[in-house]
């Protein structure tokens, strides 16, 4: 494979892939190379949901969200799903579900993401990063849905993950 890297970040690179064309020759593909993320859905007791407010400079706005984060090198998705959930919101769970994986943004990014659902939870101290803003948003599971049909929650991992949850519990088994 003939590529490059134009940037390397902490979380990610920026690389140029020469690619072959079905007709021959070929084209110049720039795409970002991404390990790999993960989201949680934090159910807890009573039909709640715990949800955060994260400041993102990126889009300038505060979104609801739900809690997520990059996979280190060599980190299982799952275990990062565990780790993120604790130091974002300060939640430790019994039991962690995969509920989906997909690819955000294919089109750029080679980032894959796991949905997990976490239950059985037990409150703690978050251990969130120094560039975050996040404060956490305890809601019922039928307002954080209405807050997907009001436009108050337009992240898409968010979205997803509430929406195949959603689907999935009311399913029969």
């Amino acid at each position: 494979m003939n590529e490059r890297i134009l940037l390397q970040a902490r979380r990610f690179q920026v690389v140029e892939r020469q690619v072959a064309r079905p007709g021959g020759g070929s084209a110049s593909l720039e795409f970002v190379r991404h390990n790999g993320s993960v989201a949680i859905l934090p159910l807890l007791d009573g039909g709640r949901v715990c949800l955060i407010r994260s400041r993102r400079h990126t889009v300038e706005e505060t979104l609801i969200e739900v809690p997520a984060g990059t996979r280190e090198p060599e980190e299982q998705p799952l275990e990062t799903a565990y780790r993120e959930l604790s130091e974002e919101t300060g939640y430790r769970a019994a039991r962690m579900e995969e509920l989906a994986a997909y690819f955000p943004s294919p089109g750029i990014l080679s980032e894959k993401m796991w949905i997990f659902v976490a239950q059985d939870l037990s409150a703690g101290e978050p251990a969130r990063e120094a560039n975050e803003e996040i404060e956490n948003l305890v809601v019922e599971w039928h307002e954080a849905l209405a807050m997907i049909d009001r436009g108050e929650i337009h992240d898409g991992k968010t979205i997803a993950a509430m929406l195949l949850w959603d689907r999935h519990r009311r399913e029969p088994k």
